[in-house]
């Protein structure tokens, strides 16, 4: 049987399992309880739902893309006990932090000010932005397309690559007058880390911290990840006319549950399963987690993130037809980022643990070959064997043995 033919066999029978999940009623134990434990009738803001009771200043921001998406940015200036003005000049050094896929910005707000990095650095004196990608439940707003339409949807990481990191951080540079340095986790690394191989934005930031650092994804261990991208989950439902990629929708939990039968998935703890054995994050941090997330994404970006897996290599989408190839990138197959081509004095510091199942050691170490040319001055590499996933966005002990790091590093380069 040919390549070709190969395929379209799998598509066929995955357009059967597809057509009998649409019937099918029963919601999965466990990660059907992402669609009732979830809050959605939640205050208007961000602010007004997490740093404020907490006795932060914070402003909400709002930066329209080139391509008409209405991003929300929160920014909380100063600490508790600096007062609490708002604006004006004279603030500490901007720090950009970057949440990853099915995640938002609340990410970074969800554990205790002891806890959270961007209550911990607002009282270090750092004038903190927290940036939402498009799709999520703070940008969900267009100028011109309805969130609930198929074109609001279409778009993939690449997007957020020329796109939505750019506006944002130009938005930062102009409010502030000064350049930012990032922090980004899981996919919010990628988009960073593809961005600096074009040549963008190495002039507009002071560093990037990468927490969880994804590039390459062939080495990914995660069984239900595997196995979403081993059967073109992503790319069927899009061919079924789902564009938008709601983990609490019913198509979503409907298709879950059924991979959760696959003798080879676990899906009793879909947080540990997904992310792997996270060596500090406890019960009541995930209660909260998923009271906020996930966050839905486009369908098309989780069809390039299952490319990266199958295809071992970074590159942008690739649209399949060679002739739409063409079109879009004057060549039938996509592009690649060179991660090498990132340039070699911008400061970087790397992060990754040695039970996450997404960012896997392997993947990362691939990640670190591609930077062998680079400044050794300007980047620190920090491995933590215990550690996975979600360790470093809401580990109770991620202060302890990564964010004091990333400000010492941070501070370095101010």
């Amino acid at each position: 049987m040919s390549a070709a033919a190969w395929h379209a066999a799998v598509a066929v029978l995955i357009l059967l399992l597809c057509s009998r999940l649409a019937a099918a009623r029963v919601q999965l134990s466990h990660g059907g309880a992402l669609a009732t434990r979830r809050r959605d009738n939640v205050p208007a803001t961000a602010c007004a739902l997490t740093a404020v009771p907490f006795g932060y200043p914070c402003e909400e921001h709002q930066v329209t893309t080139d391509d008409g998406y209405i991003l929300s940015l929160q920014r909380i200036p100063r600490g508790r006990r600096a007062g609490a003005g708002v604006g004006g000049s004279g603030l500490g050094q901007p720090v950009l932090l970057q949440h990853g896929v099915l995640a938002d910005g609340m990410t970074w707000l969800l554990s205790s000010p002891e806890e959270s990095l961007a209550y911990i650095l607002t009282d270090r004196g750092f004038d903190v932005w927290i940036a939402n990608t498009r799709g999520t439940r703070w940008s969900s707003r267009h100028v011109s397309l309805d969130s609930s339409s198929r074109d609001y949807w279409d778009w993939s990481w690449d997007d957020l690559v020329v796109k939505d990191m750019p506006n944002m951080v130009d938005y930062v540079c102009t409010h502030t007058g000064q350049k930012p340095h990032f922090v980004g986790h899981s996919m919010g690394t990628l988009v960073a880390l593809a961005a600096l191989s074009e040549g963008r934005l190495a002039d507009k930031m002071k560093s990037a911290a990468l927490l969880s650092p994804v590039a390459y994804l062939a080495h990914m261990t995660t069984p239900i990840g595997i196995l979403l991208a081993k059967t073109f989950v992503g790319e069927i439902i899009s061919i079924l006319g789902v564009a938008e990629f709601n983990p609490i929708s019913s198509a979503v939990t409907n298709l879950m549950r059924e991979l959760c039968r696959h003798p080879q998935t676990k899906c009793y703890d879909l947080v540990r399963d997904l992310t792997g054995m996270n060596y500090c994050l406890n019960n009541s941090a995930v209660d909260v987690l998923l009271q906020y997330e996930p966050q839905p994404t486009s369908t098309k970006t989780m069809v390039h993130l299952a490319q990266t897996f199958r295809d071992g290599v970074v590159s942008k989408f690739d649209y399949v037809w060679p002739k739409v190839n063409m079109e879009k990138y004057g060549q039938p197959d996509p592009p690649s980022y060179n991660m090498s081509n990132i340039p070699a004095s911008f400061p970087l510091f790397l992060s990754y643990g040695g039970r996450d199942e997404l960012a896997d050691p392997a993947d990362v170490g691939l990640l670190l070959r591609d930077l062998l040319g680079h400044d050794r001055r300007k980047m620190t590499v920090q491995y933590l064997e215990q550690f996975a996933h979600l360790d470093f966005v809401l580990g109770t002990c991620a202060k302890d043995y990564v964010y004091n790091d990333v400000i010492s590093f941070i501070n370095r380069f101010n």
